[in-house]
């Protein structure tokens, strides 16, 4: 998975990449077929914001979330593209019963 971190209006440090690459490494876990992640970070006024936009196969997902501190709005981040993961790959699993079927058809 390529990940791709830029800031808006901010310097992304290197402690703010190292967290937000250890944190979004974890999408793995939920997802096999994750191709890029792209990662935008701005702060506006007191408002600290972190935006995803991430490449699965066949699907696109965005997330954005808000904190007044930015590795919580980050945490946050990765906790809607997990949820987002999750329903995705719910959809993509087959839940009805193949026996059922052919039992029902004869």
């Amino acid at each position: 998975m390529q990940i791709q971190i830029s800031g808006h209006q901010i310097e992304v440090t290197q402690a703010l990449r190292d967290h937000v690459q250890n944190r979004l490494k974890k999408l793995d876990k939920y997802f096999d077929n994750v191709t890029s992640l792209a990662v935008v970070l701005s702060v506006e006024k007191l408002e600290q914001r972190a935006e995803a936009t991430l490449a699965a196969a066949g699907r696109t997902l965005h997330a954005e979330a808000s904190d007044g501190d930015m590795y919580a709005s980050i945490d946050t981040l990765l906790d809607k593209l997990v949820a987002q993961l999750r329903k995705h790959k719910e959809k993509l699993t087959a839940h009805h019963r193949e026996e059922g079927r052919e039992l029902r058809a004869e």
